[in-house]
């Protein structure tokens, strides 16, 4: 480590040699430790994301190249930011008063498939989440007991995913002897295909049974899969009966859930459901400005309107949200400019001329897929969004509307709109449909590629 230390002294000196003096003071001043080097790479201390993210982006490959010349041996310099090292140091502590034995816990957290990143420390609460989070705090802190399942709905990008790992990474914190599964419902369906094609149904209940913690992302696809369903509604009955916590998500609520069994979604409301709606604006700036504490050491270089600015124009979901912040980020450090609102207009000019011209986006590239789903079914696009039941415009109707929500990804009470004001689940019911048919009809899967083919050409 003390050899480590010295070289980067010389790289950092060559550094100095190599950028403007204000470049240099402000990037590279404060970075003076190796917190560790591990497998042939040598972590540097760095204050904060915003130092971090800027030496990854425009300077680390520099580095590594002036670190060839003072090692026989290839290394490379990687990045931790002081709160990252300082969260390992903890960890670490804990694992040597509670789990001694580092194996088993790497070993225990890999099995859970788990993201340690989603934890309830970096959840933003708000009033569209508040209840679902409450609700996911109390089920961590007493599994099997408060609430069982869990039934977490909601839209997408809501934060569903980040809230379920949450118990798990808290549970698992708790007591690294849990056995904690994390899984997405397709999965499940593609294990059981698999261990029941070749027999194995003890390999099979290992995985599945053996947990005290099942967490089941997106039970939707569930749909259709009657020998999924079946074994899942028997995987459910022996944890729930053992006092094994379950926690369920899904893009909407039990009782809305198409082609999958009533005796299973009679079950998954025999807990606690929850809903996640779209954040309002002061719950959006909130959250974009716990992402920039993270992402800067100095927030104050970002203007609260330029937050408020990206807050009030991306209201779909927090992903959305937060890629809008990165990109902006991004664009102002990489070209050194200031952090304005004119220059994160430019920054989000791909992202925020749909949302600012609606009407000509509707007109444009709704219209124009409608009339290329019309003509390829020969049929009027009038038929198409009309009321009537015919297979030969109600299929069409329902590729149309899968096609709407795949590529560009619209609220389904949106997509309704554009359809006689259909109900949201009717349309949740069409893109199911058309998403499951995909799975097993080749000429389907052709038809929609060719029509996602002339919907990007004339987009």
């Amino acid at each position: 480590m003390e050899q480590q230390a010295e070289i980067w002294h010389e790289v950092k000196t060559q550094l100095a040699s190599q950028l403007e003096s204000n470049t240099f003071e402000e990037i590279f001043e404060s970075v003076d430790s190796v917190f560790k080097v591990r497998n042939n790479y040598i972590y540097l201390l760095v204050d904060n994301d915003f130092i971090k993210k800027r030496i990854e982006m425009l300077y680390l490959k520099r580095m590594n190249r002036l670190l060839e010349n003072y090692v026989s041996e290839k290394h490379e310099y990687r990045l931790l930011t002081k709160e990252e090292a300082e969260e390992e140091l903890q960890d670490e502590k804990s694992r040597e008063l509670n789990h001694p034995d580092h194996e088993v816990y790497d070993e225990a957290y890999l099995n859970s498939n788990l993201n340690s990143s989603y934890n309830f420390r970096n959840f933003v609460v708000g009033n569209s989440n508040r209840l679902a989070y409450t609700s996911a705090l109390k089920v961590a802190d007493q599994p099997g007991i408060v609430a069982n399942p869990l039934y977490i709905f909601g839209d997408v990008g809501l934060g569903k995913t980040h809230l379920m790992q949450g118990v798990g990474n808290y549970i698992l914190e708790g007591d690294i002897n849990t056995r904690v599964l994390y899984v997405k419902a397709d999965k499940f369906v593609e294990d059981y295909v698999k261990y029941s094609s070749k027999k194995k149904y003890t390999e099979f209940n290992d995985i599945y049974r053996n947990v005290d913690v099942l967490l089941v992302d997106d039970i939707q696809f569930l749909a259709k899969k009657e020998k999924s369903q079946e074994e899942f509604f028997k995987l459910f009955e022996v944890l729930r009966d053992q006092q094994k916590q379950i926690v369920i998500t899904s893009d909407r609520k039990a009782s809305d859930l198409r082609d999958i069994m009533a005796r299973l979604t009679s079950r998954f409301a025999w807990g606690v459901t929850v809903d996640i709606n779209r954040p309002d604006l002061d719950h959006r700036i909130k959250i974009l400005e716990k992402k920039l504490m993270a992402e800067t050491n100095d927030p104050s270089i970002f203007p609260k309107k330029v937050i408020e600015y990206i807050a009030s124009v991306f209201d779909n979901n927090v992903r959305e949200l937060e890629g809008a912040l990165k990109r902006v980020l991004f664009y102002c450090t990489a070209f050194d400019y200031d952090f304005t609102i004119k220059n994160a207009e430019i920054a989000l000019v791909n992202l925020i001329q749909p949302k600012k011209s609606s009407k000509n986006f509707i007109k444009d590239k709704l219209q124009n897929l409608l009339s290329v789903v019309s003509d390829y079914y020969n049929i009027s696009t009038s038929d198409l969004i009309s009321k009537k039941r015919k297979r030969m415009y109600l299929y069409p109707r329902q590729i149309a509307m899968y096609l709407i929500k795949d590529i560009y990804d619209l609220p389904y009470k949106k997509i309704g709109s554009y359809f006689m004001n259909r109900d949201h689940s009717t349309v949740m019911h069409s893109v199911e449909k058309i998403h499951n048919d995909l799975q097993i009809d080749k000429d389907l899967k052709i038809d929609v590629e060719k029509l996602k083919h002339k919907c990007g050409e004339n987009a």
